[in-house]
Order: C-alpha cells, then sequence, then structure tokens
C-alpha cells in the first residue's frame, strides 16, 4: 500500500513538472522582490552639481529671476528659408505609408506649408502669451512658464503645480492644458481644484541652457526644478509628467517625499522586477486573475509578440541617443527638413501606431501643422537637438537600470492616467511594484504618448481627480 501511494505522487510529480517549476518560480521572484523591497525603500539623497563652463566660481550664484520673451529676426528666419530650399528628398518606396518612417510625399507637403505659410512671428507671439522667465541654478540658465490663475475664486486655494515635458516635446505641450487648470470655470469645467503651473524647460531642452558638463541625468534635473520650485517660493507642491517629465518627477518624489504632496504621471518607468513582468508576458494571457490583470490590460498587453514587435520597431532611435547622440545631431542641428522628419515621425506613432498605416501618418488628425511645426521651431532657433539627445546617454549610456533611483519606490501619493496608445501599456500591478502608495489609476479611454498636447481635457479632468481623491485623505 505504501509503495502504491509513493507510486501515485510520483506520477502526479512527473505529470505536473512544468506547473511545479513555474510555482518554485514564481516563489523565488515574490521572495527576491520582497527582498529588493526591503533594501531600496529609502529617499534619494538630493546632492549637488555645477554644469556652467569651467570650475563652479567661489562667488554665490546669482538666484533673481529674470523676465524673458521667445523673440524672432528676419535674419533668422530667411537662413532657415534658405536651407528648407535647398532640402533633397528621396522618393519613397511604393505603398509604404509610414512603415520605414517619415514618408517624403507626404513630407514635401510639411515642408511647402513650413516655406510658404507658417507664420513664425505668429506663433512667437503665441509663446508669449504665457509670462516666460530664466533664472541661474547650477551654472545654467533654466527657461520656465508660470501661469498663476486670473481670478481664483474665493475659499479656494491654488495649487502649485510643476509639469515637465519630455523627448521630443517642449513646454509648449502644456498650452492647451493650462488654461484648462488655471481657469477651469473661463472654459466651461466645473473643477474644484484651481492651479498655477510652472513648466520649465529640461536643461538642454529649448530656451533652457545646455550642460557644459557630461552626466546631467534625471536626478541632476529634479534637483534643478526642486530648486527652481524652492526659489519661487513653494515649499509643498505637486508635479506631473509624462515620457522624461515622468522620471523625472518621479526622482523629485524619491527626494523629496515631505515637499511633494502628490505626484501625477501618465507615463511609468519600471526598471526593477523584470523577470516577473517577463513572466507575466508569458503567462498573463492565460492566467490573468495570477497577476492581477484586467480584461483591458489583457486587451492592450496581448498576444505579447505585439509588445516585443513594437519595443523593436520603435526603440531604434532610443539606441542611437543613449550611445552617440552628437553624430546623428550634427546633421539634424543642420537640416530643418531633417529634424522635422526624424522629430514628427514620433508625433505619427507614438500618438497612435495604426498611424503608420497611412499617407500622411495621420499626423493632422490629433494636431495642427502650425503647433507641430512650432514645437520644431523651438528646437531649430535653440540648436537644441543635440542636447536634447544627449539627455538619452547621461540617463541610458551605462544600462538600463543601473542606476540607483531605478532600484527605488515612490512613497508620496501617485496617480496613473494610462493611454491605451502609450508606447508601452503599464497595467496597475506593475504601477504598485514602483508607487507604493498609488491613490489613482485610470484607463484613459483614448490617447498616446503625448498626453498634454493629444488630449488636454482627459488629462485635466484625470489630474482633478486625483487631487479630489488627496482632498478626501
Amino acid at each position: 500500500m505504501r509503495i502504491l501511494v509513493l507510486d501515485v505522487i510520483f506520477e502526479f510529480v512527473s505529470d505536473n513538472m512544468w506547473w511545479l517549476q513555474i510555482f518554485a518560480i514564481l516563489l523565488l521572484v515574490r521572495f527576491v522582490s520582497w527582498i529588493m523591497d526591503k533594501m531600496n525603500n529609502g529617499k534619494l539623497e538630493i546632492g549637488d552639481g555645477w554644469w556652467g563652463p569651467g570650475s563652479k566660481p567661489r562667488t554665490p550664484e546669482d538666484e533673481s529671476i529674470r523676465p524673458f520673451k521667445v523673440e524672432t529676426s528676419e535674419e533668422e528666419i530667411k537662413d532657415l528659408h534658405q536651407r528648407i530650399d535647398l532640402a533633397r528628398f528621396t522618393e519613397p518606396l511604393e505603398d509604404i505609408r509610414f512603415h520605414y518612417g517619415f514618408n517624403s510625399n507626404y513630407l514635401k507637403k510639411v515642408v511647402s506649408y513650413w516655406r510658404n505659410q507658417f507664420d513664425w512671428k505668429k506663433q512667437v507671439e503665441i509663446l508669449n502669451k504665457y509670462p516666460h522667465f530664466k533664472t541661474k541654478i547650477e551654472g545654467l540658465d533654466i527657461h520656465f512658464i508660470h501661469v498663476k490663475p486670473p481670478k481664483p475664486p474665493a475659499g479656494h486655494k491654488v495649487k502649485p503645480l510643476l509639469m515637465v515635458h519630455g523627448w521630443p516635446g517642449s513646454f509648449f505641450e502644456f498650452y492647451k492644458i493650462i488654461p484648462l487648470l488655471t481657469d477651469p470655470e473661463s472654459h466651461g469645467l466645473n473643477y474644484n481644484q484651481i492651479f498655477e503651473v510652472i513648466c520649465p524647460s529640461i536643461p538642454g531642452y529649448g530656451f533652457s541652457e545646455a550642460a557644459h558638463k557630461q552626466g546631467l541625468d534625471s536626478v541632476a534635473a529634479a534637483r534643478i526644478f526642486y530648486k527652481l520650485m524652492s526659489r519661487l517660493g513653494f515649499q509643498e507642491f505637486y508635479i506631473q509628467g509624462g515620457d522624461w517629465g515622468s522620471l523625472i518627477c518621479v526622482n523629485m518624489a524619491q527626494m523629496l517625499p515631505s515637499q511633494v504632496k502628490g505626484i501625477h504621471v501618465n507615463m511609468c518607468f519600471i526598471s526593477s522586477g523584470a523577470f516577473s513582468m517577463l513572466i507575466s508576458l508569458l503567462l498573463g494571457r492565460w492566467f490573468p486573475w495570477l497577476f492581477n490583470f484586467r480584461e483591458r490590460d489583457v486587451q492592450l498587453l496581448f498576444p505579447a509578440k505585439k509588445i516585443f514587435n513594437s519595443i523593436f520597431r520603435e526603440s531604434g532611435y532610443m539606441h542611437i541617443q543613449a550611445t552617440k547622440p552628437d553624430t546623428v545631431g550634427c546633421a539634424l542641428n543642420n537640416c530643418p527638413v531633417g529634424l522635422a522628419a526624424y522629430i514628427l515621425e514620433k508625433f505619427s506613432t507614438w500618438t497612435n501606431p495604426e498611424y503608420r498605416y497611412l499617407e500622411d501618418g495621420g499626423l493632422e488628425k490629433k494636431y495642427t501643422l502650425d503647433d507641430l511645426l512650432t514645437n520644431i521651431m523651438i528646437y531649430w532657433v535653440t540648436a537644441s537637438i543635440i542636447p536634447s539627445q544627449r539627455f538619452y546617454k547621461e540617463n541610458l549610456g551605462q544600462g538600463i537600470g543601473t542606476k540607483k533611483h531605478d532600484k527605488m519606490k515612490v512613497f508620496v501619493p501617485a496617480a496613473l492616467a494610462a493611454f491605451p496608445d502609450e508606447l508601452l501599456h503599464c497595467p496597475e500591478t506593475w504601477a504598485r511594484k514602483k508607487f507604493q502608495n498609488l491613490c489613482s489609476y485610470t484607463h484613459m479611454p483614448q490617447g498616446g504618448h503625448f498626453a498634454a498636447f493629444e488630449e488636454p481635457l482627459l488629462l485635466a479632468e484625470d489630474i482633478q481627480k486625483f487631487m479630489g481623491i488627496l482632498q478626501k485623505k
């Protein structure tokens, strides 16, 4: 009898060995994750830096805040037009659409509009409708806009909100959402929260001076923006970001858990726990309950093959910019048509990956050419494409997940707006690995990578929802 029982047990184990192996792997992953959580729950050191030319001077840095205006000249426009007139185009393959990158037939249309109809002087006036400023921080002239509510209602406390852009965007991405946050009533919105919005340009982007030394990464940018908020008189504030802005905001929350009262992101960087995420991608389609996946998560993540294909298809630029940014940057910095193709291609496929099946890349479905070219012009007139690309090398040049903050958690109240056409969908269960106090997670009905630029109303509503949750706490 005893031998028979042992035979049955042995046969059961043999028939189900693969199940037991998976179970053992999951237990090991859970245990390792638990150990890592205990090791990485500290606070990110603030530190200090100097990114200006030469050695840091002995005299204190000038902390004055100076008004700034975007300006242009006839010479600047003439130079642009001359370079556009010298552009050479290669005929696209037949029926290529946007599968090989920016379709040169549609590029000719964009360039023709840029050369003959786009009014940069008018766009400069639009850029200047919000107050611009500059201030020296760690040796760099940091540019930002600061928009206060025109008429804050009585009894409502105005909340300071720092909003940080990414690549290949700029502070201009926020121009449509700013009035929804600072003056909702005038735009037919019945929001309970009123904000004053501060939108800085990341060092090396747009009108913020580029670092003169190696090493200015997201942690350095986070520290610079903390100093900016402190210089503006804010000891407590809220932060919001997407793309690099998301990572910079995460670093600020890790660095300043008592000053940051809430963090809202529309993109989630998770570089730790990669193995458990891989397991969930391999098995989650069949066992979603095992990984706490919702139905919407399954729709956006599976089949997993499409995720890996998307990463392969869309990440070539990242490899270049994380290794040799100056090489391709030299070409883009000297050719406005090349710069437009390089950047606008991202505004096509990152807004909706299905747009690559369209002859025009779907660019004018969500944006106007004036808006898109204004963003291009911010890169062109400031010659900031190379330093903006260097930000990838400073953050990823040593590999993904190698920096201390990559493994650290965020403990301040957090919210994630998960737009369905983001480059990589982040389920709530993944987000909770990073954000230990995730108060709000929203499956957004539509939208992609450039949320504030593309869907300002949806993003504003989610920020308001998050603030409402915090208010009740």
